[in-house]
């Protein structure tokens, strides 16, 4: 049940007579969950859930977006809000409140009246919101001193230098603000890689060195030696003017655009060999500095050539100390003669301190604080009117899009979509556009001109893309607009970038689309296209055409010849014959790929329309029983079977727990873990949620028995709950774990008197759980010389195993201190990312990056042997499980794949079937009964259920079938069959 709302305080004032309207509001529109409004507001539930708590007045902005979620009068509540302003603050107070937030609505800012606001018109803010600091800010620059420091004296030594650090955490003003304004005299080339890194380079050099672009770019392509020349050359002409000037300082700013929207693999090795060839020839007269985001760092090791190089020039960019984020807070303002309230510091050091990727949503709400200042003091009152932490930036965006016609408001979100690069296995990223690129109508230039002004976007050198990728994290609304149709977007990106390649190449015919991709494209929505690609479509229909014309001519000269020698085929009954078989053989082979191309389609469909995708795959398997349309029966039915649930309803989160008997899931998110009972998947009913104290949990595990739940989290921190009563769970314990570094997973061991922790220290370490209120730590284990991650107990509990990114797999003594390491398992060539026991605890399943999983044979420790190898991912394997038999198995991928493997003869394991999640990633697999039912979770949060078992999946195909495929639509999956249904039965 959702926990209910505080009591107002009956002596609270306007403050609580404006809370308790909102409640009213909410009531009539029939109490809505909080989480429901946030998506229909696209604000965040905390800034919702405060607004109608009475402690503070929520802005205007956020207030009229709780009523439009309500379904309330938006010009009375203004009244409403304005009054309350008044009545807390002072009519002085509210009116500049007031005027501020009404400007807000259009120009993205509050502005402040009269002689004041014509005062502070020009002055410049001392943040720079979501724009990186650049070489002019370096005299506002503060609180990364220290690492400055060290990135330039690192340069100056070995010439090379690879940040690493997340999105936000300041890696692009570190390099611009910090380390280019040290090298003093010395002139820099600052750039991003974009979609072709070395045409990219070749006219930054052409630039410097006065020469034409082309043959640069050419030399480059060819020889990737010609960098470092070129760079020889440019400073030779400047010493005839400057003898001071004997070195070039080249800093690649997003080096993670090379993966995002560098397409040729070729191109991308020979920039980064031109680079790494400038910074490391024996008279080398460059430094390099490159800054690249921290999930791209197994990307940056598959390029020859920089993987060898990277242990001495990488560098990582954390977080920022508490002093240093005083320092960030206090300076500039101190250094604009501004005052920063105590109360305001206080609140901004705890919301930022330890976040990783914080920076630019810190450097955001400064800035709008900053807009809202009284005098010259920055104040939480103006902190909290412009949203706080994380809301200033929604509430900037929003306000900037509410301000929007319905019109604009659809350029609007056609211009942030172009401006996105989609993640493949990593987080969506920011995409640099070239104006051309963009329709130049007025709704687009007016909703570029508004995002501008607001700083969402930034236009410079012909070029446009989003201040900062936080947008993409922050503004719940771009996130559904991605989440909405992602192959849809993809196909668009694919449609841009053939365009432009088509445009550079004159218009060369043979690089048309044709066929299946030009069926594809037309499915676009024409109002997403711009001009230039309507001319391209326009140019493949027109090119389609004229071959559909030519293969008419060809046909009727070929009818002629026929016609000619009709008298001969009469004669060649044989040859008649011979042909009537051919022809059947073709209209079979035909039939058979069209049914396959429905059955993949299917999969794609099951998301969105999980009837119709029902109906088609089992259509598909009835027509061709097959191993491929067998898989795509069983993913399509999987999905189908959840179905459009609301928020709430369904499972969702990152990390899964399963009681023994299948019956209980717990699922964490962030913060909280709800349990469910999972007695028929399909109906999964809601149980008690627990709380874990706003620490997020990075793993959890129940004991044997399913009455106890244990989980560890961000905070280092071991808890335990009694979920005895799964409605009302009950914190038993928590205690720190001890390690130094993140806690990776929890295991349980069979008898549930103990449990094992591994963490990114390198350890783990093992506790007594005989008094699950008093946990008591047992011993660490130490041995790997990498991050710890999975570990799982034998089913006698007698051994341990553990598995490292050192790519080994140790396997200990759970019996008896001192636990020592009984054998260590090598042959994994990357990170080991899961384990599993068979239950004979005969057999040991582990996954890796290297895209494997492989079998261990640890029957008669200390021997051990490898049986065999699952080698059907294309990507990370990130989960793997036995089922409860042991005959089979199942592994799970990055590439969003669910593989079930027959696994009785442990030395030539066979695949059963290969699954396929059309909602990406999946990172974790449990087994929910013998019968081969399993639960997935993604990496978008999605949990889903599989049922491998073909029989039952056949018998209950068609009770998930709420309507008739139509004759348009089988048509469409299955043109030349007959019309067919799967499930006639089923009407609308």
């Amino acid at each position: 049940m959702p926990r209910g709302e505080r009591p107002l305080d009956p002596d609270g004032g306007p403050l609580a007579e404006f809370a308790a309207g909102l409640r009213k509001l909410r009531e009539r529109a029939g109490r809505p969950t909080y989480r429901d409004l946030a998506r229909n507001a696209h604000y965040g539930i905390a800034t919702l859930s405060s607004a109608a708590a009475g402690r503070q007045l929520p802005s205007l902005a956020v207030t009229l977006a709780y009523v439009r979620a309500c379904g309330g009068d938006e010009r009375e509540w203004t009244l409403i809000w304005r009054r309350t302003a008044d009545a807390y603050t002072g009519a002085g107070m509210s009116a500049g409140m007031s005027a501020g937030t009404s400007a807000s609505a259009s120009a993205g800012m509050p502005t402040e009246g009269g002689a004041e606001s014509r005062t502070r018109k020009n002055v410049k803010p001392p943040y720079a919101g979501l724009a990186a600091f650049g070489e002019a800010d370096s005299d506002v620059f503060f609180g990364r001193e220290k690492v400055t420091e060290t990135f330039v004296e690192h340069l100056k030594e070995k010439r090379l230098l690879v940040l690493f650090g997340a999105s936000g955490s300041g890696k692009s003003s570190v390099l611009r603000a910090g380390v280019i304004p040290a090298f003093s005299g010395v002139p820099s080339l600052v750039f991003t890689p974009g979609s072709h890194p070395l045409e990219e380079c070749a006219l930054r050099l052409a630039a410097r060195a006065g020469v034409d672009p082309g043959p640069v770019h050419a030399a480059l392509t060819a020889e990737p030696h010609t960098f470092h020349r070129t760079v020889r050359k440019i400073l030779a002409g400047r010493q005839e003017t400057d003898s001071a000037a004997d070195e070039l300082l080249v800093v690649v700013d997003q080096f993670e655009e090379v993966f995002t929207v560098c397409r040729d693999a070729r191109e991308r090795e020979r920039f980064v060999a031109a680079l790494l060839h400038a910074a490391q020839a024996p008279d080398s007269r460059t430094r390099v500095a490159i800054a690249v985001r921290s999930d791209f760092y197994t990307h940056c090791t598959r390029l020859p050539g920089l993987v060898d190089v990277l242990p001495h020039a990488h560098r990582p960019v954390g977080p920022m100390t508490a002093e240093e984020l005083r320092a960030a807070i206090v300076r500039p303002a101190a250094r604009s003669r501004l005052t920063v309230e105590g109360a305001l510091l206080t609140t901004l050091l705890a919301d930022a301190h330890g976040r990783p990727g914080a920076l630019p949503l810190l450097s955001h709400a400064l800035l709008e604080t900053w807009r809202r200042r009284r005098g010259n003091a920055l104040t939480l009152a103006g902190y909290r009117a412009a949203g706080g932490f994380e809301g200033a930036l929604t509430q900037t965006a929003e306000v900037f899009h509410q301000a929007l016609s319905d019109s604009r408001r659809k350029a609007a979100r056609r211009l942030f979509l172009r401006l996105v690069a989609l993640g493949e296995g990593t987080e969506d990223t920011k995409r640099r556009v070239p104006r051309q690129e963009l329709d130049g109508g007025p709704d687009t230039e007016f909703v570029l001109e508004q995002a501008t002004r607001a700083r969402l976007l930034t236009a410079d050198g012909g070029h446009v893309e989003i201040a900062h990728e936080a947008l993409i994290r922050c503004w719940p609304r771009l996130g559904g607009w991605l989440e909405e149709d992602r192959d849809q977007e993809r196909l668009h990106r694919a449609l841009t970038e053939a365009t432009t390649l088509w445009e550079s190449l004159d218009r060369d015919p043979d690089t048309l689309y044709r066929g299946v991709r030009l069926a594809a494209a037309k499915d676009l929505p024409p109002q997403a296209l711009t001009a230039r690609e309507r001319v391209f479509l326009d140019a493949c229909e027109a090119a389609a055409q004229e071959a559909q014309r030519r293969d008419r001519r060809r046909l009727r000269r070929l009818g002629r010849l026929v016609a000619a020698l009709v008298v001969l085929l009469v004669c060649a009954v044989a040859a008649v014959g011979f042909a009537v078989r051919a022809q059947d053989t073709v209209t079979r082979q035909r039939n058979e790929a069209m049914v396959l191309r429905a059955a993949d389609a299917s999969v794609r469909l099951s998301p969105h329309n999980p009837s119709l995708a029902a109906q088609i795959a089992l259509a598909a398997y009835r027509r061709a029983p097959q191993q491929r349309t067998r898989d795509a029966l069983l993913s399509t039915l999987s999905v189908a079977a959840a179905g459009p649930r609301p928020i709430g309803r369904t499972p969702a989160g990152y990390q899964p727990a399963v009681t023994t008997d299948g019956r209980m899931l717990a699922m964490a998110d962030g913060p909280h873990t709800v349990l469910w009972d999972m007695t028929d998947p399909r109906r999964p009913r809601r149980l008690g949620t627990i709380d874990g104290d706003g620490a997020g949990l990075n793993f959890i595990e129940f004991t044997p028995h399913g009455d106890t739940l244990i989980g560890a989290g961000h905070d280092h921190t071991l808890r335990l709950w009694d979920v005895s009563d799964p409605m009302r769970p009950r914190l038993l314990s928590k205690r720190p774990t001890g390690h130094s570094d993140a806690v990776y997973a929890v295991a349980v061991r069979g008898d549930g008197r103990m449990a094992a922790t591994s963490s990114y220290d390198d350890t783990v370490r093992l506790w007594d759980l005989t008094d699950p209120a008093r946990p008591r730590a047992l011993d660490t284990l130490t041995g790997h010389r990498g991050n710890v991650k999975p570990v799982a107990f034998s089913a006698d509990g007698t051994t341990l195993a553990s598995g490292s990114d050192d790519g080994t797999v140790r396997i200990w003594d759970a019996t008896r201190p001192p636990h020592a390491t009984i054998a260590v398992l090598k042959g994994h060539k990357h990170f080991v990312d899961a384990l599993a026991y068979s239950p004979d605890g005969r057999t040991l399943l582990s996954g890796s990056d290297d895209r494997t999983a492989k079998l261990w044979d640890i029957s008669d420790l200390p021997r051990h042997r490898e049986l065999g190898e699952l080698a059907r991912h294309a990507d990370v394997v990130a989960g793997v499980a036995f089922a409860p038999h042991g005959r089979t198995a199942v592994t799970v991928g990055v590439d969003g794949t669910v593989n079930a493997w027959d696994v009785t003869d442990r030395t030539r394991p066979t695949a059963l079937a290969a699954l396929t999640n059309p909602g990406g990633s999946v990172k974790e697999v449990r087994y929910l009964a013998a019968d081969g039912t399993i639960l997935t979770v993604t990496a978008h949060r999605s949990v889903q259920v599989w049922y491998t078992d073909l029989d039952r999946v056949l018998a209950d195909a068609c009770d998930r079938v709420h309507g008739t495929i139509t004759r348009a639509q089988w048509t469409r999956h299955f043109p030349r069959l007959a019309y067919a249904p799967p499930c006639s039965h089923r009407p609308f």
